[in-house]
């Protein structure tokens, strides 16, 4: 967990950002997000189209949104364009632009992108070409694209900074999520799937800070997607790291800044998980617990936080309460010391997984926890 980027805002521009879809269809509609402005947002044109093979983009057509080509979002609100037809691969690419006419204001954005945004000189670059004038790696004002895959059914990858990929290579596509899909996609069934990615770096389970906590989230970002029917729930090693560790350094403050009033110790953690457990299958979904992954050598470990780590794990692990375990904390600990991850699997940093950490992850996924 570290420092994390500014919020941008942008006025007279065109934000362009290249998203990875997971299920194909016939027709997709792009969900746009001004959940945290503070202001009504204007999108004054929008275009998505196909990223060809060759790093080339097919031809744009335009967005609507009740029949209109421009739109405004009031604040705190997402917003649904109308059905586009775009016939779409699984794993296709999709090139979506936004003009943004008035000043945005802090944008509702993702922070960690992982996938180079290009931002326009000023007009409207919807329908043609511009050289960047500055590039993010950041989500601005999306928060997903549906589409309309025959009986189609959708995992949610719900967690934190491990999820969301900190430690993969941009523009690659690495992350623990996006490697498990590909072995889900090649199984017989495999059409009919897709994966929603809904890390937030930093994110905690009882606790704000980094986004919403994971018990404030859990109905726009798991109950609201289409067609939902399992819930990876992977979260809890900030609300440890920051409840028990003792940061020395530039993040002192930022840690300080962040400590909860009750600390996470084990048995609030998991009356937290028994609640997501509980609104999951309120709503007939499956929900798989992955187990707290060692980090032990990161700046914010202390025994006290490891001894919670192994009480909450054993609980997922031998409760009872999960429909199904992942267990990330076997995949990636050192077997001469159980409380790190072994050398080659993390990204130098003892938290979060390097490209070889999340290709193991992405591996130990039993696929027969999703029928």
């Amino acid at each position: 967990m570290g420092p994390l980027p500014g919020t941008p805002t942008f006025a007279n521009q065109t934000i362009r950002q290249v998203l990875r879809l997971s299920a194909g269809g016939t027709r997709l509609r792009v969900k746009l997000s001004n959940e945290y402005g503070t202001a009504p947002l204007r999108i004054g044109a929008a275009t998505v189209a196909l990223r060809l093979a060759d790093g080339s983009t097919g031809p744009a057509q335009s967005l609507q949104f009740a029949g209109a080509t421009s739109t405004v979002i009031p604040a705190g609100a997402p917003l649904l364009s109308d059905a586009v037809a775009l016939p779409t691969a699984p794993r296709a690419q999709l090139v979506l632009n936004l003009y943004l006419p008035e000043d945005t204001g802090p944008c509702s954005c993702h922070a960690v992108g992982l996938q180079d945004t290009a931002v326009s000189e000023p007009g409207n670059y919807t329908a043609r070409e511009f050289t960047p004038r500055q590039t993010l790696q950041m989500r601005a004002f999306v928060s997903g694209v549906e589409t309309d895959t025959p009986q189609g059914r959708t995992i949610v990858a719900f967690g934190d900074s491990i999820t969301d990929g900190v430690g993969s290579p941009a523009n690659a596509d690495r992350r623990w999520p996006d490697q498990f899909f590909a072995r889900l996609l090649a199984r017989k069934d495999g059409a009919r799937w897709g994966i929603s990615n809904q890390g937030i770096s930093g994110n905690r389970v009882l606790d704000g800070g980094a986004g919403d906590s994971a018990l404030s989230r859990f109905d726009r970002d798991v109950l609201a997607q289409a067609g939902v029917t399992h819930v990876v729930i992977f979260e809890g090693v900030n609300d440890l790291g920051i409840s028990f560790g003792a940061p020395e350094g530039p993040m002192a403050e930022r840690f300080k800044a962040l400590q909860p009033k009750e600390k996470a110790t084990a048995e609030r953690l998991i009356a937290g998980y028994q609640q997501l457990i509980a609104r999951a299958h309120a709503h007939g979904i499956r929900a798989i617990g992955a187990t707290i992954a060692p980090y032990e050598g990161a700046s914010y470990w202390s025994p006290e936080g490891e001894s919670h780590r192994q009480r909450v794990n054993q609980w997922i692990r031998s409760g009872g309460a999960f429909d199904g375990v992942i267990d990330f904390d076997a995949v990636l600990r050192d077997p001469a010391r159980p409380s790190q991850i072994k050398a080659g699997l993390h990204a130098g940093d003892h938290l979060h997984g390097s490209d070889a950490g999340y290709e193991a992850m992405a591996k130990a996924v039993d696929l027969g926890l999703f029928r």
